[in-house]
């Protein structure tokens, strides 16, 4: 791969009133900003032995797809609800790498618009950037890019949702300036055509799939076209990606856990690949793909065991009761209140019915103790999925990269 370029311009705060004296002066004369090389038509060489690991990071992420699938297609009803639980965690995991943390309850009460914390949102925001990478897959342009970036960034920071951006970004160092930042994004009059480069990069079909996802996925990094939400749009990028290669057909593949485990290598293979070395990110990708795949079998295993022990809880409950079609809905959404029950079709009294039943037998836990407005629990999807994340915590806190 070819290193990045180094471009010279110079700097003063615009705002030196908001600054000490010294920081000022710090941050005022010369920089060097990146100059990102095209890539859509450059020679990728992939050593013989990284190639194998790389196939085989992709026969795992296929057999994972398989596995989800086959696993619950005697319970097809739940497929639905635990692909929408496999793309949640994916994406709480993807905030998590930003420090973005919180718990399943948290996540899934933000999602029927139930006691929200700014995280919360944040990770909604990431479950939508996550939805649109899968639902814009077959067309991955400059304007599917965009849409993942609305979508995460809506509700957070909406004046730059969905939009290039049209200032310097860089990451370490003064807030006064990038003068001795790590690593300074290229100046924005080039995003436009480096994201048309990217995507052309993207459609080639010469490249081994897992090492072309890391290797778009760093270009994406390093473009860095957007204010903030650049590494999470990334992995939403990634995720699209996989689809777009068949990688996986009917579920998300937990990959950002993999990436979790360790933020440091995985900071350390993005600044390494800037440096013209793509060798690092693609094993990087590779470990988190089979990681996930691991992981991500493990969880849906025990949220089909979940399933199982929740219908033999509900043993007499009439077959053409409401509970039952409610019951698969409970996997992808452990936390309920009657406003989401009726999004999905069922008027109130049908739903308490059913509520009641599923509280009754020991499916679900009222919780808010309420008399209006009542909110209902499933804990031991909830838990199931607390663990997973505990699980999969990084083993070192690396660098925070925005």
């Amino acid at each position: 791969m070819a290193p990045i370029g180094l471009e010279e311009r110079d700097w003063a705060p615009r705002y030196p009133q908001l600054f000490s004296r010294a920081e000022v002066l710090r941050q005022t004369g010369k920089y060097y900003s990146a100059v990102v090389p095209p890539i859509a038509t450059q020679q990728i060489d992939i050593p013989t032995r990284l190639a194998a690991d790389v196939e085989e990071a992709a026969r795992s992420l296929t057999d994972f797809d398989s596995y989800a699938q086959r696993t619950l297609g005697i319970e097809s009803p739940e497929l639905g609800p635990m692909s929408a639980i496999l793309l949640r965690t994916e994406s709480a995991s993807s905030s998590q790498i930003e420090l973005l943390t919180t718990s399943a309850r948290s996540l899934a009460l933000a999602e029927i618009d139930e006691g929200e914390t700014a995280n919360s949102r944040s990770v909604v925001g990431n479950v939508r950037a996550m939805e649109a990478a899968i639902r814009l897959s077959d067309r991955l342009d400059e304007g599917s890019i965009l849409d993942m970036h609305r979508e995460l960034m809506l509700r957070s920071m909406a004046e730059h949702a969905g939009k290039w951006r049209t200032e310097l970004v860089w990451i370490g160092g003064d807030n006064a300036g990038p003068r001795g930042a790590v690593f300074v994004a290229p100046q924005h009059e080039g995003i436009s055509s480096a994201i048309k480069d990217l995507v052309a990069f993207i459609g080639r079909v010469d490249l081994p799939a897992v090492a072309q996802i890391a290797i778009a996925h760093a270009q994406f990094e390093t473009i860095h076209p957007f204010v903030d939400g650049n590494g999470r749009t990334g992995r939403a990028l990634a995720q699209a990606t996989i689809r777009k290669q068949k990688l996986a057909t009917g579920t998300t593949v937990p990959v950002s856990a993999g990436l979790l485990r360790n933020t440091e290598t995985y900071f350390d293979a993005l600044t390494r690949y800037r440096a013209g070395d793509a060798g690092p990110i693609v094993r990087r990708f590779a470990d988190a793909c089979r990681f996930a795949t691991q992981s991500g079998k493990q969880l849906v295993d025990e949220l089909r065991h979940v399933s199982i022990a929740s219908r033999e809880l509900l043993a007499g409950v009439r077959s053409q009761s409401s509970v039952w079609r409610i019951l698969p809905l409970l996997i992808g959404q452990p936390v309920v209140n009657l406003g989401y029950l009726r999004s999905k079709g069922y008027n109130d009294m049908t739903a308490l019915r059913a509520l009641d039943t599923l509280t009754s037998r020991g499916v679900l836990t009222e919780r808010s103790g309420r008399r209006r407005n009542r909110i209902w629990e499933h804990a031991s999807v909830l838990a199931v999925l607390d663990d997973y994340a505990s699980r999969i915590r990084r083993s070192s806190p690396g660098t925070q990269l925005r």
